[in-house]
């Protein structure tokens, strides 16, 4: 059993923001919604909530069809990416609060809520006010609430977006261990791909409103089905080259030789498209069948402990991701290396083609 979405379409004032839905979560599953902003991610779980309607297709929750059923007849929990708690209750009344509704005896809600908090590590806050607490803490409490339920179906909105990179990481190696304990249903959604990858679990990867890809979240990660699913599950988005096989040879961008062995050694001949992860390039050499690419800086972009370069090569561009702080003026030529194992190939309508054969997430 489980939740299943039939066809499900959302149209809002003549514009469509989900087309053709159809997918399945099994019980005790954990789930990872990525997508980038206006993906459809929101709207597709309050559609699974209870909190929307579709505009057409169904709802399917154990068997039964819910698609009119309202959020408050159904055994769902929600947080949000805001720190959504009552401010004038106290933390212990706020993770009670759905608990008390529900109208279960004043024993069994202390011991939820008091094994819940300590969970979250909030035991020693039960008695403060929201806004005594920090941020991180105001969405332990919100998350608290959520689980305190004991729901089938447990959502989750990009819970993590406002907290600082110190908090998120905490909050997630917690997450992992909290969700692997829970027999329900796990839907969380992210635009990070790193996010997803450390979640695990299976991915839907979304864009403006379709699924383009399910499954295994390493599995999708390693064999993106299409080059639009590669740019959403990479960040920064996956560079890609057109490239030409023929006569034996391979050329990508507007000069570079590239060995047609390994994955590669099959391709036919014809036009391609070769993609490859900023991470998958270095500025140094670091095997001997390394390709040496030159190029010019046109921004180097120092963004916490990476840097980001982007470089322009003949009429093609693209992106190097590496760790430490690299400074390089705009103008600066440039040379970087790349492996062809790394490489993905596509084909001119965007299907892949050929895949590295153990293209594993990134450290």
């Amino acid at each position: 059993m489980g939740l299943k979405l039939e066809n499900v379409i959302k149209t809002v004032d003549g514009e469509t923001h989900l087309r053709q839905i159809d997918l399945v979560f099994e019980t005790g599953s954990r789930n990872v919604l990525l997508g980038r902003t206006l993906s459809g991610k929101t709207t597709l779980l309050r559609i699974m909530a209870g909190l929307d309607r579709p505009t057409s297709g169904k709802i399917i929750f154990d068997g039964q069809d819910v698609t009119g059923v309202s959020v408050r007849k159904r055994s769902i929990a929600m947080v949000y990416q805001q720190f959504i708690n009552y401010p004038s209750l106290t933390v212990y009344d706020n993770i009670a609060s759905p608990l008390k509704i529900g109208g279960l005896p004043k024993k069994e809600i202390d011991r939820r809520v008091r094994e819940t908090a300590e969970t979250l590590h909030l035991e020693s806050m039960l008695d403060r006010m929201p806004a005594e607490l920090s941020g991180g803490q105001q969405q332990r409490t919100a998350i608290a609430r959520a689980l305190v339920k004991d729901a089938q179906l447990l959502l989750l909105d990009e819970p993590l977006v406002n907290l600082d990179y110190k908090l998120r990481e905490e909050l997630r190696v917690e997450l992992q261990e909290i969700f692997r304990k829970r027999a329900a249903i796990v839907v969380y959604t992210t635009t990070e791909p790193s996010e997803a990858l450390m979640l695990g679990g299976n991915v839907v990867v979304l864009d403006e409103g379709r699924v383009l890809q399910t499954g295994p979240t390493a599995t999708a990660y390693q064999r993106p089905e299409t080059l639009r699913a590669a740019e959403v599950f990479s960040d920064p988005p996956i560079n890609a080259l057109d490239s030409e096989v023929a006569a034996g040879r391979a050329v990508m961008g507007d000069s570079i030789p590239v060995p047609l062995t390994g994955h590669l050694a099959d391709l036919a001949d014809g036009s391609y498209r070769f993609a490859f992860r900023s991470n998958n390039l270095w500025l140094s050499s670091q095997t001997d069948g390394d390709l040496a690419i030159s190029g010019t800086v046109e921004l180097a972009e120092i963004n916490g402990s990476e840097t980001f370069i982007y470089v322009h090569h003949g009429k093609s561009a693209f992106v190097v991701q590496q760790e430490g702080v690299h400074h390089f003026a705009m103008g600066n030529e440039i040379k970087v290396f790349l492996n062809p194992e790394h490489l993905f190939v596509y084909g001119t309508a965007g299907q892949l083609v050929a895949a590295p054969p153990a293209a594993g997430p990134a450290a």
